[in-house]
């Protein structure tokens, strides 16, 4: 089963050098987590918003290195707008870097790793898991 994890998840990875997301990524083969363009570009955002961002792009870099990365492609559009398709006839329409990054992980059959459980919990037939556990 690969693991796709979702931006809050890495950010919390990054952040915190005690963060469960550390601890449960020690324990997988990193063959098992994979990446996508769509957190990625996410990531590089949020690294270039603050000081010393050479630093920070360097450092999501590395991190990301070893996870193979997969796009926002054609598969991944036809199921995105099937998706927000079933949402906004729900009313229950979700961001859209959130829709992509749903769509990826169906088309790839990856399960979620994100603290968002509440708006992916919408997206039918999405696998998710939150690796923080709440308080």
């Amino acid at each position: 089963m690969a693991y796709l994890l979702d931006t809050n998840s890495w950010i919390d990875y990054l952040k915190h050098a005690n963060s469960p997301i550390r601890v449960r990524l020690q324990a997988e083969r990193p063959n098992n987590i994979v990446s996508c363009s769509i957190v990625r570009s996410e990531l590089f955002h949020g690294a270039l918003k603050y000081g010393n961002a050479n630093r920070r792009v360097a450092l999501v870099l590395a991190t990301l290195a070893p996870f193979h990365s997969h796009p926002f492609d054609d598969s991944a559009a036809l199921e995105y707008g099937r998706i927000r398709h079933a949402l906004e006839t729900a009313g229950k329409i979700i961001g859209p870097f959130d829709l992509q990054i749903a769509a990826i992980c169906l088309v790839h059959g990856c399960t979620l790793v994100t603290m968002n459980t509440g708006e992916f919990s919408r997206v039918t037939g999405l696998s998710f898991e939150n690796w923080v556990p709440t308080k």
